[in-house]
């Protein structure tokens, strides 16, 4: 299976939010240049090397991420340029953030090859923003909407509920602002404290800065109504597009489909026939032997270390299964016909039934199945009904347990 992702990683920020627990550097002005500058020639140099070896041949989505790649402004076009040069993706993602991103650091990025900015918006309640760190404010990520819109790419939006000081009323304020802006695509996460933190060190003294699962989902809700109202379809679990937005990229994550990783932490995910062919690529890490599915992750910035976890076939199809239930499609029955191959077909179905019990998914019969009466889970896993298993309003809302049960199948 060609791997037909990539994702680089540019683990660098003017200021590192209170929440964040990526992997990103802060730098003062005068240090940041030269640290860009010397990550890029290792970025680069790695960048060539997949090309080399032919691991860029069949690229269809390409994400850099970070981090605030918008912060490498030059070097960040010419990394595109040099991505171009190896492959030609029909989906070009970059990552901003409000305030590093200009009209001309948005128009060479599109004359580069980029088709679609991800921007880190977060809230447009100026002291919701203060108290999680951000740099800019509302206004300028309105600014930012506007001028990736007019640059002619599509533009997406992170948001975050359950913020501290968030309120239901600054939540529909916040909404209602997006949706006047118009961006092509919305990401609504709820906001978590990660140990380590900034946010995580307040909050062990202040409970109030603590997220409260019943808002945020309070605010989910509200979010998948004016959002579905105004023509954002959800496709995935924190995911709304207009009809043909989606994010293919990350399509390719939730669908088991293999990726490469460029850049310290960056992560890749190669079959067995992708890693022995690329195997070169990752010097130090051992041979995968009987394993399935490799997960690699960068190290360090020259690409000498690497952190490796192999999957046997049936971890593979359960990681898999579990991955399906984050899309509104579901797990579709080929998938589950697929998986009854190394999952014993009785775990399965009683998997699936268990959703089905705990209200977390439904039956949905596809490829014009007529079938008459309950779907049986055991027929749908043997090929003989056409249905998905597909998450419900529950199942979105608690998505960890409907996860975890297939999980456990591994």
């Amino acid at each position: 299976m060609a791997v037909t992702a990539l994702y680089v990683h540019v683990p660098f920020c003017a200021q590192k939010c209170r929440y964040c627990d990526f992997d990103s550097r802060s730098f003062a002005s005068c240090d940041l240049d030269a640290a860009l500058d010397s990550y890029f020639e290792q970025l680069f140099a790695r960048l060539d090397a997949f090309g080399k070896a032919g691991a860029l041949d069949q690229i269809r989505t390409v994400y850099v991420g970070g981090g605030t790649p918008s912060l490498a402004g030059e070097r960040l076009v010419e990394l595109a340029r040099r991505i171009r040069a190896w492959c030609a993706p029909v989906e070009f993602t970059c990552e901003a953030n409000p305030e590093s991103l200009t009209a001309e650091l948005a128009t060479a990025l599109a004359e580069a090859g980029v088709t679609r900015i991800s921007l880190g918006v977060q809230t447009l309640d100026n002291t919701e923003l203060v108290a999680i760190g951000r740099i800019h404010d509302a206004n300028r990520a309105l600014a930012a909407i506007a001028t990736v819109k007019d640059t002619g790419l599509d533009v997406s939006c992170d948001l975050m509920c359950g913020l501290p000081g968030q309120t239901a009323a600054s939540w529909q304020r916040t909404l209602d602002g997006v949706l006047a802006a118009a961006p092509h695509h919305v990401s609504v996460y709820p906001f978590t404290l990660e140990e380590g933190t900034p946010l995580y060190r307040m909050a062990c003294r202040d409970e109030s800065l603590e997220p409260d699962e019943d808002f945020q989902a309070a605010c989910m809700d509200v979010a998948r109504e004016l959002l579905g109202a105004a023509g954002y379809h959800p496709y995935e679990v924190a995911s709304y597009a207009l009809d043909g937005h989606e994010c293919a990229h990350n399509i390719a994550y939730w669908t088991g489909r293999g990726y490469l990783g460029l850049g310290r932490s960056a992560a890749g995910m190669l079959d067995d026939e992708d890693f022995d062919r690329l195997a070169g690529l990752f010097p130090g890490v051992a041979p995968r032997g009987d394993f399935h599915r490799v997960r690699l992750v960068q190290r360090d910035d020259a690409a000498t270390m690497f952190d490796a976890e192999y999957l046997s076939r049936r971890e593979a199809a359960a990681e898999d299964l579990m991955l399906a239930c984050r899309m509104t499609r579901g797990v579709d029955s080929d998938l589950l016909v697929r998986a009854s191959r190394v999952i014993p077909a009785d775990e399965l179905a009683a998997a699936c039934d268990r959703a089905l019990e705990l209200g977390l998914a439904t039956w949905v019969p596809e490829h014009g199945d007529t079938h008459a009466g309950p779907i049986a889970s055991v027929d749908v896993i043997a090929g003989r009904t056409c249905a998905r298993l597909a998450p419900t309003h529950l199942g979105w809302l608690d998505g960890n347990v409907l996860f975890e049960l297939f999980w456990d199948l591994a």
